[in-house]
């Protein structure tokens, strides 16, 4: 069977951990979409693991496989793969054939083109690690596949064709001098092959690359457990997002299935878990109805909304929950647990149950207050609205709940759900009763043994 792993939110909910604490049950995991501007943190046996493309799985000797809707960057993915390996680890991670790889182009041309709205006040708030030209390659047809890099000649005709197109880009559009490019060699056919020639060869010898769809295909009919794993999160999915501040893939659950080339009859008869941060984080622009404070840069407005009680309620949350970007490092923006925002993810995914992560961070707090709903144009809103501009002119109304002390969370994680505090157990019976989808996990501290496991979906 399958259990597709959701954010929620906006990325940052702890999927990560998540992946890891079902681990045991779980015999392959595949990233579905996204690249090495995902972050994944996970603690195991006291280690903790930092991730941006390897599958969480990998840590606990799963197979990981990197799905066809996935974007490449094999620097990252062998630097990771060597780095495990130097910690004693002996991780098997394969590849979708189908899967586009990101080159040095596309990270130089990420970086030009934030920069350019960032004149405008219209950046997107990326990571710079190339995943939106490497989709906008795939989406126009020139991109380049994980299978073409077996194949020496199809990766030079490939690069004769789409360098030149790229160059111009710099010189013709941006008035730029690839010479004067911190790294030209990033445009440079001969370089490229000769180095990503390198990577094919090494995916040949290790043989890594794979048909995602009939490899998922055959351990499920083996017996074998599947974990479908998303990066980012629900509220910047490229369709189902507050476009266009989103990420360039689907991180929704349709996702999983485009992404791996699974049926939907196969994902969608699996379980689907939506993992919810106890409040909400983002590294980025675009509207937050419920934000506490501000982070220069990433608030619009942050003059004035920045200031006072409110950004100092943010930054005790943000320390208490290590809230900085697990790729990037840049602080996150703290904003209210925001209803409407779940029920839309509820929907759109298809949750049959939920991981409710980091609600020890809440802990101390006098009152912890949830958007319930928004008011836009005088009326009630319990869904977010299609729109990005509609929704930067939603005001969120507040449902308040007392809060809860500080407790030994490694014995309430040990001892079960009626150890939380009163008040934190009627925090998440709230949650679950407003997306009408049980909580399967409760997670009170970073590490597996700091999890309330309700429910084991395989």
């Amino acid at each position: 069977m399958t259990v597709t792993i959701v954010g929620s939110q906006l990325g940052d909910e702890g999927k990560g951990g998540i992946v890891d604490l079902y681990g045991d049950d779980v015999d392959v995991v595949a990233r579905y979409q996204g690249g090495d501007n995902a972050g994944h943190t996970v603690v195991h046996e006291g280690e903790t693991y930092k991730l941006s493309l390897v599958p969480s799985g990998a840590i606990r000797g799963k197979v990981g496989v990197l799905g066809n809707g996935c974007v490449v960057n094999p620097r990252t993915l062998f630097d990771e793969l060597d780095t495990l390996q130097e910690r004693g680890l002996d991780p098997d991670v394969r590849i979708a054939e189908r899967a586009h790889i990101i080159f040095p182009f596309h990270r130089v041309l990420d970086g030009i083109e934030e920069q350019v709205k960032s004149e405008s006040d219209s950046e997107v708030g990326t990571t710079g690690r190339g995943i939106g030209p490497t989709y906008e390659d795939k989406a126009g047809r020139r991109g380049i596949r994980a299978g073409d890099l077996l194949h020496p000649d199809v990766l030079r005709e490939r690069l004769e064709y789409i360098v030149p197109q790229k160059r111009a880009v710099v010189e013709d559009v941006y008035g730029m001098d690839v010479d004067d490019l911190e790294n030209p060699e990033a445009l440079d056919v001969e370089a490229l092959y000769e180095e990503f020639r390198d990577y094919g060869e090494r995916f040949a010898e290790e043989d890594m690359t794979v048909n995602a769809s009939v490899f998922l295909t055959e351990k499920m009919a083996e017996g074998k457990n599947v974990m479908l794993e998303g990066a980012q999160g629900t509220t910047i999915d490229i369709d189902h997002g507050n476009y266009p501040y989103v990420t360039s893939s689907n991180p929704t659950a349709g996702g999983a299935t485009t992404g791996t080339g699974l049926s939907p009859g196969v994902v969608g008869g699996g379980e689907v878990i939506g993992i919810v941060k106890a409040y909400l984080t983002r590294v980025g622009s675009g509207p937050l109805p419920t934000e506490l404070g501000g982070v220069v840069g990433d608030t619009p407005g942050y003059e004035e909304q920045g200031q006072g009680e409110n950004e100092e309620l943010a930054t005790q949350i943000r320390e208490e929950g290590g809230e900085y970007g697990t790729v990037t490092g840049r602080p996150r923006r703290v904003a209210w647990l925001d209803m409407p925002m779940l029920r839309h993810a509820a929907r759109v995914s298809g949750f049959t149950g939920l991981a409710i992560n980091h609600l020890d961070v809440l802990a101390g707090l006098d009152e912890v207050k949830v958007g319930d709903a928004y008011r836009l144009d005088g009326e009630e809103l319990h869904t977010l609205p299609a729109t990005t501009e509609e929704w930067g002119r939603c005001e969120a109304t507040y449902r308040t709940f007392d809060g809860w002390p500080e407790v030994d969370w490694g014995s309430a994680a040990s001892e079960g759900f009626e150890a939380l505090p009163e008040n934190a157990r009627a925090y998440v019976e709230y949650i679950e009763d407003e997306l009408e989808t049980p909580a399967y996990a409760i997670g009170v501290g970073p590490g597996r043994g700091e999890t309330i496991v309700r429910e084991r979906p395989f």
